[in-house]
């Protein structure tokens, strides 16, 4: 008889499933295959091997779905239109901008860029190490000072920052920090929040008071909340000679006409970069900047990019100092920064290069035109201004027509700075122009003739004592590219050094490079999302709030906690709202002596760095052969510190890669204790769909979007880390006294922020949202099955050449494993660097190295990865192996062979002598299918040690390059 198949149906026709296989990277076909390869035959079956089955979810995600990505984008399109744009005057450190269309299509919109790596790997990395130099040198030039590091978060991040770098340099024996009462408040806010875990007293007062303190730092803004712009030099040197390190909270685009803080005495400065060319976006991401003295160099937090030597003299690029770093340092480290806003600094810096000095000039000039027109025409018709030096913003008097005036600029379409009963406040930006000036004076009724005004004022300029009178951006960098062709092609050049995911897998480990797909980036551009000032009011950002709530709905059904808080900018501002939320908990309850934090000895340098941030003692709890926590020395830690344990602090799956069975007891445990525990949302990748925090027993965790909710990584940033929480926990969640995080009833209100604004970056989470909402529950679970299989898959095929360090009771590792070097580097001296750096010639970033364990690998391919490029990075570690066979059979010298020679460039291959042991087509084609793709290191191997020796954190001289 023959075979009747069922007929095909309309609802098998509209694929509303389509854009799951679009994500995942093999297909069914390939996973049978992959499955046989391990002698299973279901990937149910591998599932039940990896999972214990005690923590598995009892039902389906909650979540609908999946959705086709044109709908998707339709509903969101939707959903976006409900905003309405006012055009900004409030300020505050958020201004409208315009961003280049050069750099739109070519950087923010281009996967060249927004899916690379945090440039570890360095040698491939060329390109946006070149653009943070870039950044930085603008970031000296503006503030005036010796030293920039590559951004951080947000500016009030950056403002405790500055705090605690001025305890680590000052000499003060003063526990008293003085914060300007000027200062933003977003930026108050968020000192109050970190200064209160570290015990610090903060004085909040006007600065002219400042230098009457005694205390180790001090905070001033210039120009400050008010708009007023004054000369700080006298109070900055008093405050000096008292001991105090004084830092300075600043704004760029006023930089390029005013005196700069390092001109001033200041010791550090920093401010935001967003009306550099980064749209608003409802609060972020944007990048931070931070400047300070070179002798403060190893004190400053963040990441600084520094000039090196390559193995053939050549000026190479790479990240100095790493041994500040909370991966190395762990509770020492300066800051538990993990992540800063690379994406976002590119932007900006490249916004310098592409206008240049006379460019910025003009804008900056242009911006304090229109206010100085606007302030003119309001006094010469009776009004009064509380402002009288000013860049770009200015306080009014207007007494019992504030309300009218307020209500008349925003029928005009303006939103205004509402400061006081009787006052308003204005910020012009770039964005304004003429016609807005005439709207605006017709909101205040006032009639003025803007030429004549501007004949009045165009020849009273700022008093020259605020002037500043030295060049800025000088470098070439900064006045060569200025045509369209000149940038495009310079863009291009960066990115041509630089290997991203549009190139080939990145395999890092607890890092989860997975696919950034089209249809999830593009709403990240719309103007209803990036126009939209992140302290309107809240019934202009009604579709920004729908969007956020249903994010939120998304997560609390993935996490299984009934509370999110979507105010963290970074995975590891996560982990410190997390720990503050457990702390201002157990405060509450008369627990306040609670300090002790219980990590894993395998735990993210973040963890205890963030501890000691929250005022906790870090214990040490050890792991056993097999990678997992040792519950009988987590017991006796629990013995000796329980009545004073806050909290344990753990990563599930665990950093080593695997599931831990002992999971639950581990959290009974802690719970009987009276701690808490805090999750480490890291590995979230590996638990979606099959488990949760909430349901193996966390209180809080933190959810990495730039990992499993497919955020980019920018080259090392933006990141998002909101945090979800048990029911108890949840009064306890970051609020914001700028713009509340929720309606009057909020059982949070009145909590201090952990950043700048109430959502974080807001304007990165239509990705999250539009990779959930295109996935669906039932897709959401198979990408974590696929990482799991690809993983497992890896493991499997490269476990003959190299050792697995850790599997489960089965045999399994979860959605990534660890390959141990240790015994190849005893043989023949080759090390996990030297395997690193020969990927690149095989077309490959390298895995993580020596985390967690030193002298190992860790891969993580991610669900994205189809068989092709998993098969095609097995096939680079089996010839890697076979190199390394041959320095043990002595046919290479264990210092002269591929490995150790690695990454190998073009000038390698079209230079006059060749003396090596192995031929040039051996060095940079090893195997076929790496001619049909190759990518060229632009450098040779880094000399690290010279670097960190000879520091030089600014754009060298372009002939260096030539060289």
């Amino acid at each position: 008889m023959p075979q009747t198949t069922a007929p095909i149906t309309l609802a098998d026709l509209e694929q509303r499933n389509a854009f799951i296989a679009r994500h995942l990277g093999p297909d069914a076909a390939a996973q049978r295959d992959m499955l046989a390869a391990m002698q299973l035959d279901s990937i149910d079956a591998l599932i039940a091997q990896t999972v214990p089955a005690g923590i598995r979810l009892a039902a389906p995600l909650p979540i609908n779905g999946p959705t086709p990505e044109e709908e998707a984008l339709a509903d969101l399109k939707r959903i976006a239109s409900r905003n309405v744009l006012k055009k900004s005057l409030i300020g505050m450190g958020y201004y409208g901008t315009y961003t280049p269309t050069v750099i739109l299509r070519n950087v923010m919109e281009n996967p060249g860029w927004y899916t690379a790596y945090t440039p570890y790997q360095a040698e491939i990395s060329q390109g946006r190490l070149e653009a943070l130099l870039n950044w930085q040198q603008m970031i000296i030039d503006l503030t005036g000072l010796e030293l920039a590091n590559a951004s951080l978060l947000d500016e009030a991040t950056a403002a405790a920052e500055a705090m605690t770098m001025a305890r680590r340099v000052s000499k003060s024996k003063s526990n008293v920090f003085f914060v300007d009462a000027a200062c933003f408040p977003q930026t108050i806010d968020v000192v109050k929040t970190r200064a209160a875990w570290f015990g610090y007293e903060l004085v909040i007062a006007p600065a002219t008071q400042a230098a009457d303190q005694d205390a180790f730092g001090v905070l001033l803004q210039y120009p400050d909340v008010t708009g007023t712009v004054a000369d700080h030099g006298p109070l900055i040197a008093a405050a000096r000679a008292r001991g105090a390190c004084v830092a300075v909270a600043t704004d760029l685009m006023a930089l390029v006409l005013l005196k700069s803080p390092g001109e001033m005495g200041a010791d550090i400065a920093f401010g935001s970069a967003q009306r550099f060319g980064v749209p608003m976006g409802f609060g972020g991401p944007h990048a931070a900047f931070f400047a300070t003295r070179e002798a403060n160099s190893r004190a400053m937090a963040g990441r600084i990019i520094g000039v090196s030597k390559d193995a053939r003299g050549k000026t190479a690029l790479r990240m100095a100092l790493q041994t500040r770093e909370q991966h190395i340092r762990r509770e020492k480290a300066n800051s538990n920064i993990c992540t800063s806003q690379v994406l976002l600094a590119n932007m900006a810096g490249f916004y310098a290069v592409w206008h240049g000095p006379e460019g910025l000039r003009a804008i900056a000039r242009r911006i304090h035109r229109l206010a100085k027109l606007f302030a003119a025409g309001l006094s010469a018709s009776g009004f009064t201004l509380r402002t009288d030096n000013f860049f770009d913003s200015f306080d009014i008097e207007t007494g019992e027509e504030t309300g009218t005036i307020l209500q008349a600029a925003l029928d005009a379409g303006y939103n205004l700075r509402h400061t006081g009963a009787a006052t308003l406040g204005v910020s012009f930006d770039e964005t304004h122009a003429r016609e807005d000036l005439i709207a605006l004076f017709a909101a205040f009724g006032v009639a003025a003739d803007i030429d004549a005004l501007d004949q009045a004022v165009a020849g009273t300029p700022l008093p020259e004592a605020l002037l500043r009178t030295d060049a800025i951006l000088t470098h070439p960098v900064f006045n060569s590219h200025h045509t369209e062709h000149q940038m495009v092609r310079y863009l291009k050049r960066l990115q041509n050094k630089d290997l991203a995911l549009d190139h080939s897998m990145i395999s890092l480990g607890s890092c989860t490079m997975k696919l950034n797909a089209t249809s999830e980036m593009i709403p990240v551009t719309w103007p209803e999302f990036g126009a939209m000032h992140p302290f309107a009011p809240h019934d202009q950002a009604a579709g920004y709030l729908e969007m956020i709530e249903g994010l939120v709905d998304y997560l609390r059904a993935v996490t299984g906690f009934p509370a999110i808080c979507m105010q963290p900018n970074s995975g590891a501002q996560g982990e410190y709202a997390g720990l503050v939320a457990i702390r201002r908990y157990q405060a509450a309850r008369g627990e306040a002596h609670r300090n002790i934090c219980l990590i894993p000895k395998s735990a993210h340098g973040t963890n205890p760095a963030t501890a000691q941030m929250c005022g906790l003692e870090v214990v040490v709890v050890a792991c056993d052969d097999n990678g997992n926590v040792d519950v009988i020395d987590l017991k006796a830690k629990l013995a000796q510190h329980g009545e004073h344990l806050a909290a344990l602090m753990i990563t599930y799956p665990s950093t080593h890669g695997v599931f831990e069975e002992a999971i639950r007891e581990i959290c009974e445990l802690v719970h009987a204790a009276g701690g808490q525990v805090y999750m480490d949302g890291a590995n979230l990748n590996a638990q979606v769909g099959l488990t949760s925090p909430a349901t193996i027993g966390a209180d809080v965790s933190h959810m990495n979007l730039h990992k499993t909710f497919c955020i980019p990584h920018g080259g090392g940033g933006p990141g998002m880390g909101p945090i979800g929480l048990a029911a108890h926990l949840a009064p306890f969640m970051a609020d914001h006294m700028v713009s509340p995080t929720g309606g009057e009833a909020r059982s949070n209100a009145g909590q201090g922020a952990v950043s700048a604004v109430p959502f974080g970056s807001a304007s990165i989470l239509p990705i999250s949202w539009m990779y959930i909402r295109m996935m669906g529950g039932t897709g959401l679970k198979q990408a974590t099955e696929v990482a799991i299989l690809n993983a497992n898959y890896v493991a499997n095929q490269l476990s003959g050449d190299y050792p697995v360090l850790y599997v489960g009771s089965q045999g399994r590792v979860a959605h990534e494993c660890i390959l141990d070097i240790r015994p190849i580097k005893a043989a023949t001296g080759i090390t996990e660097v030297d395997i690193a750096k020969r990927l690149m010639d095989y077309g490959f970033h390298a895995p993580t190295m020596s985390f967690p364990v030193p002298g190992t690998i860790m891969i993580e391919p991610t669900e994205s990865e189809d068989k092709g490029e998993l098969d095609r990075f097995i096939a680079a570690m089996r010839a890697i192996r076979s190199e390394i066979r041959s320095i043990e059979a002595g046919e290479w010298p264990a210092n002269d062979n591929p490995l150790k020679h690695a990454p190998h460039t073009q000038a390698d291959v079209i230079g006059d002598e060749w003396n090596r042991p192995y031929s040039r087509e051996q060095a940079v084609f090893p195997l076929a299918f790496v001619r049909e793709n190759k990518f060229w290191p632009s450098v040779n191997r880094i000399d690290d040690v010279y670097g960190d020796r000879n520091l030089f954190c600014a754009c060298v001289p372009v002939e260096e390059y030539e060289a």
